[in-house]
């Protein structure tokens, strides 16, 4: 079979389309993006902190805190988010995470968390500035 001849450009421009395909698809078109992670000692903070939760453990929970944030959290509110948590927390659950932003001098840190009861995902906020957690929300 015989292809019919095109204006000399177009032949240049289906030739060129045709190589980029061949030779760039296996690294341009291939390459799938990587997901976003949290810096390993970020991460081990926020899972320590998770797990200070699951152990009503407030020294454990406001550790890694600056100085209001350890002041501003009390027994009280830790066995609050306790209560509601726990059971879901011994159930299982994975944290995949989602994006840093920049809020008022704070790199805020995301996380997604489903549980393995199906039940409703949360996402955590925790809030780091000169490597000290000043925030910590669950919503």
């Amino acid at each position: 079979m015989h292809l019919p001849l095109l204006p000399s450009s177009a032949n240049r421009l289906i030739i060129s389309a045709i190589f980029f395909l061949a030779f760039a698809s296996p690294t341009v078109l291939a390459q799938a993006p990587q997901p976003a992670q949290a810096p390993p000692p970020i991460e081990a903070i926020m899972k320590n902190m998770v797990s200070a939760i699951l152990t009503n453990s407030l020294a454990d929970f406001v550790s890694p805190g600056d100085e209001a944030f350890q002041a501003g959290m009390t027994k009280e509110m830790l066995s609050s988010i306790n209560q509601s948590l726990a059971s879901r927390l011994k159930l299982g659950y994975t944290t995949t995470f989602l994006t840093t932003l920049h809020q008022q001098g704070f790199d805020v840190y995301v996380w997604k968390v489903v549980f393995k009861d199906g039940n409703d995902d949360v996402l955590i906020f925790m809030a780091l500035k000169d490597q000290k957690v000043g925030g910590f929300w669950l919503r």
